[in-house]
């Protein structure tokens, strides 16, 4: 057994380079990678196999977890493409976005302030909602419009929101202890 460690990750799991994804298929390839590249099947062999075989197995766990998170899968797309997403440089955002980013932040900061458990899930399940509907947008920009400059202002926000869902879940935690 081995693997070609230059093919894209799509590629390694015999899957359509797309946003949408079928995670039963994903993890079905995962599962049977790791039955033919996990380490202990090459235990008994020479160091060499056995760094090898670990490579494998690497390769095979980072592609995975790469695909089977929505965020994660969108940014090696545009990688993939050649488009760098800028998420340390490019902070120019639409008014519109910077607005709601600002209420977001503000809802959050009332509802931990005062010690709302019941306001933070709710905008946990609001901002649940909204990401979905992000997600959305950024397979119909990925999959189907290929606007990956469009698509790369749309990773921005949704790494925005994944980061404001970790702060709700922090505060919670929080609050309840």
């Amino acid at each position: 057994m081995s693997i070609d460690l230059k093919q894209d990750h799509f590629s390694l799991f015999g899957l359509p380079r797309s946003y949408a994804l079928d995670e039963a298929a994903l993890e079905a390839a995962w599962h049977g990678l790791q039955s033919q590249v996990h380490p202990d099947r090459y235990a008994h062999l020479p160091d060499v196999d056995k760094r090898r075989a670990m490579q494998w197995a690497t390769r095979v766990n980072e592609g995975f977890q790469t695909l089977k998170k929505p965020l994660a899968r969108a940014r090696y797309l545009l990688e993939l493409a050649g488009v760098d997403v800028g998420a340390e440089t490019n902070t120019a955002m639409s008014p519109e976005f910077l607005m709601e980013q600002m209420e977001w932040r503000e809802a959050v900061e009332e509802a931990r302030d005062e010690g709302e458990v019941d306001a933070l899930e709710q905008l946990h399940m609001r901002l649940l909602r909204h990401a979905r509907d992000v997600r959305g947008e950024l397979a119909r920009q990925l999959d189907t419009d290929h606007d990956y400059a469009q698509a790369a202002d749309t990773v921005r926000r949704l790494m925005f929101i994944e980061k404001l869902q970790h702060e709700i879940d922090e505060a919670l935690l929080a609050l309840e202890s």
